[in-house]
């Protein structure tokens, strides 16, 4: 089963990372996470109920199109393309072109795991 693991970080935090990265101070162990969001509010308002229901009906259904998609979901194609395009920037959904330039939606995890840390590396207690 395919997992996506994701963070929550500052953004300070995710650019000192990304420096230790990039200067090859710091290697990425395999368990941690692959996207990181700025705050627990902003990884809700991305994977609302709604935009998990989402998800699990493009699992579930693997439509063709996003045509196809609004009529199984009732949601108005330009609304879904909105919040699929800003699911694909998270990984949480990949868009393809199909057929006539259709966009096909595909779920590439069938898991989500969210990492919270609830102190600073280095400042936890004894």
């Amino acid at each position: 089963m395919r997992t996506l693991r994701v963070g929550i970080a500052s953004y300070e935090q995710m650019k000192a990372r990304t420096i230790a990265i990039a200067r090859g101070a710091y290697r990425p162990a395999a368990g941690e996470p692959k996207v990181w969001f700025t705050s627990a509010e902003s990884f809700a308002r991305v994977l609302s109920e709604r935009n998990r229901t989402l998800l699990g009906i493009i699992a579930e259904s693997s439509p063709e199109s996003l045509t196809r998609l609004a009529e199984l979901t009732g949601r108005k194609k330009s609304n879904l393309s909105r919040t699929l395009k800003t699911m694909e920037r998270y990984g949480f959904v990949h868009l393809s072109r199909g057929a006539r330039g259709s966009v096909i939606p595909r779920v590439p995890y069938q898991r989500i795991s969210l990492t919270l840390q609830l102190s600073t590396p280095g400042t936890e207690a004894a």
